[in-house]
């Protein structure tokens, strides 16, 4: 499989970097790769990878260096100034480390559909583990306070019976004798999930109202359904 590195293989820094990052003046830092490369001409080393550019008037502009030869001219600088330029070649190599690969032949050509694959299907996965996160918040803003039960089980998209079935099956709510009025379990008033609320029922003239105690879901409540219910019900 070829691999394709961008932006480059080799990683290198141009004088007026070198300069900028050092506080340097240009001119004293080209004098100072001048001297460097004609002591390591002199000394036989290889500078194929030193890079010249040149003015109009053919005289040096700007030199571009690879690591080996920007590390051995920081040798004559102080240990900050030389600190501030390996920290940016890191910077540099760390982009020149992201690669991607490309199939030379058909059976790489199938790992690397069957690698793709895999990575959407995990995608997937996650997206899923977060669906009913993500209703629930949903949820969470259409109410205000704590509710009924009735108009939580509308704001989950179930029916009413069917909620108050699977919070009694779940020991959220019971009934203290048949026919009686659902209370909350303990623990779920603890949690913060149910609360008893005094309401007001019946019709007509203010003789006809009483007060009952009546068990609420929470906000909290709310989202927490959402979320442990999503494949339950």
């Amino acid at each position: 499989m070829n691999t394709i590195v961008a932006p480059s293989n080799t990683v290198t820094m141009s004088s007026r970097e070198i300069a900028d990052l050092t506080g340097k003046q240009h001119k004293n830092v080209l004098r100072d790769i001048g001297v460097m490369l004609d002591s390591l001409e002199k000394a036989g080393s290889d500078l194929s990878q030193v890079v010249r550019y040149t003015d109009e008037r053919g005289r040096t502009s700007e030199v571009r260096l690879d690591r080996v030869l920007t590390e051995t001219l920081l040798t004559g600088y102080s240990i900050p100034l030389r600190h501030r330029v390996v920290t940016r070649l890191q910077d540099l190599e760390k982009v020149s480390r992201h690669s991607m690969s490309l199939p030379t032949n058909f059976a790489e050509a199938l790992q690397l559909a069957a690698d793709v694959a895999k990575q959407n299907t995990s995608l997937h996965q996650v997206i899923q583990r977060q669906t009913p996160k993500v209703q629930a918040l949903a949820r969470l803003s259409a109410t205000d306070g704590s509710i009924c039960i009735t108009s939580a089980a509308k704001q989950l998209g179930i029916g009413p019976l069917k909620l108050f079935k699977w919070l009694s099956d779940n020991r959220w709510i019971y009934r203290r004798a048949a026919f009686s009025a659902w209370s909350a379990y303990q623990p779920r008033l603890t949690a913060g999930l149910l609360e008893h609320k005094l309401v007001k029922v019946g019709k007509g003239v203010e003789e006809d109202l009483k007060v009952v105690e009546q068990v609420m879901v929470t906000r909290k409540g709310i989202t927490h359904l959402a979320t442990v219910m999503q494949e339950a019900l």
